[in-house]
């Protein structure tokens, strides 16, 4: 199990096994990066409500329409925009913009997750848990 960051300090960067090193983020850090990551998550809903909207409108057409190729293109850079930032878009269906920070909280691996209609980031789950385990981040954290 990984050591508790104190709180105050940067964050932890561990690497992953597939050699990828994670940046832990503190609830502080993660709130610090909200403006850009609600800019980008904004682009990335409205890019793919269009490219769902357009697909569902060229049915079995939408493969080779250039305007489907674009905006697939777009949330593409989008979402790895968000992974060079060290978070994850967890939102296919482009309805709540959904976004995982990794941290550590009591000694474990989880994941902050912040909700496109929320001001900051309050929440937390395991990587088990998902949304639907989601619990406020202690006080002590904030």
């Amino acid at each position: 199990m990984l050591d508790e960051p104190e709180l105050g300090k940067g964050p932890e960067i561990l690497p992953e096994t597939d050699s990828k090193t994670v940046h832990y983020f503190t609830p502080r850090e993660a709130n610090e990066t909200l403006p850009l990551v609600k800019r980008i998550v904004a682009d990335i809903q409205t890019s793919g409500r269009q490219l769902m909207q357009l697909a569902e409108d060229l049915g079995d057409d939408a493969n080779d329409d250039p305007g489907v190729r674009k905006l697939f293109k777009e949330l593409n850079e989008f979402i790895e925009e968000l992974d060079r930032i060290g978070v994850e878009y967890k939102d296919p269906q482009f309805r709540m913009g959904l976004v995982d920070f990794p941290s550590v909280i009591d000694g474990e691996e989880v994941l902050l997750c912040w909700r496109s209609d929320e001001p900051d980031v309050r929440f937390y789950h395991s990587h088990d848990g998902g949304y639907a385990g989601r619990k406020a981040i202690p006080e002590e954290y904030l």
